[in-house]
């Protein structure tokens, strides 16, 4: 039978594992019903109880959905019979985090209790060292830039592969669109997403691609605006290439630690002699 440092060090590493997939259940596993966590975020006064676990983990999901890391570097292991604790560090971060800081280590440090035979977490305190208060306040604006323009690199790979999925991982439930087309506007992720999902589909069998060569991105603390020209290409399969360029600008804000369209403007020039719009022009 694993000594009860063995089966601590598997819980721990069960429990990262399932942290770096975004396996809510496998996350929740082993942690007891009267867990208290210090998380680094607030509550300044701890997560206290299982179900309060169980809400902090979708925002950090996406957040590490947009390309983040969460792996143990390194753990040790205290067990006694019937109590024990482990500490962590764990490298977490997206890869602008590292280059701007690259010896920053989320640090993690579990309180467990043996109940009814089994290990279980009773308490968890998650922190980072707060080696510069200025610069943890206000994150360095490069930094964010290569964050955000990383979101987009995503969204343009993910339209290549026909992933709807990944093209939502970084829109806002509550976004606000004005897209090319009627209505005036599109109210909440849902009706992106459909207008998403047509123009995957209009490919058919074909393939898609959709970049902006010339994106400008501007941030400042938590806001971020972004602009330039989209670059559509579709090409059905056995057709020629439908290309066209629009201008496109969009609005992210930084929420729970992760990037998300909260905005987005679409729009072609028109003829003012005609009233039509000019889907024809090219830079």
């Amino acid at each position: 039978m694993p000594s009860n440092e063995e089966q601590i060090r598997a819980l721990v590493e069960r429990w990262a594992a399932a942290v770096h997939d975004g396996n809510l259940a496998g996350v929740l596993a082993d942690h007891a019903e009267d867990l208290v966590m210090f998380d680094v975020p607030p509550p300044y006064e701890g997560v206290r109880g299982l179900d309060a676990y169980r809400e902090i983990w979708p925002p950090f999901f996406r957040w590490q959905a947009q390309g983040a890391s969460f792996e143990v570097e390194s753990l040790d292991v205290v067990a006694g019979e019937d109590v024990a604790f482990a500490y962590a560090l764990v490298r977490c971060g997206t890869a602008a985090d590292f280059a701007a800081r690259p010896a920053n280590r989320l640090r993690v440090t579990f309180g467990l209790r043996r109940r009814e035979g089994r290990w279980v977490v009773t308490h968890e305190h998650h922190s980072f060292p707060l080696a510069d208060p200025a610069a943890e306040a206000a994150p360095d604006a490069a930094v964010a830039e290569a964050e955000v323009r990383g979101l987009h690199r995503r969204w343009f790979d993910g339209t290549a592969a026909k992933d709807l999925d990944a093209l939502m991982e970084a829109v806002a439930d509550d976004v606000v669109s004005y897209e090319h087309d009627q209505p005036l506007r599109h109210v909440g992720v849902n009706a992106v997403r459909e207008i998403c999902a047509a123009g995957l589909a209009a490919s058919g069998d074909g393939s898609v691609a959709w970049d902006v060569p010339d994106l400008t991105i501007v941030v400042d603390g938590d806001l971020a605006v972004a602009w330039g020209l989209n670059h559509v290409s579709v090409r059905p399969n056995g057709g020629p290439s439908i290309e066209s360029w629009s201008r496109g600008t969009r609005v992210f804000q930084r929420r729970d630690g992760a990037w998300l369209m909260t905005h987005q403007h679409l729009s072609y020039p028109y003829d003012p002699s005609t009233g039509t719009a000019r889907t024809d022009l090219r830079p």
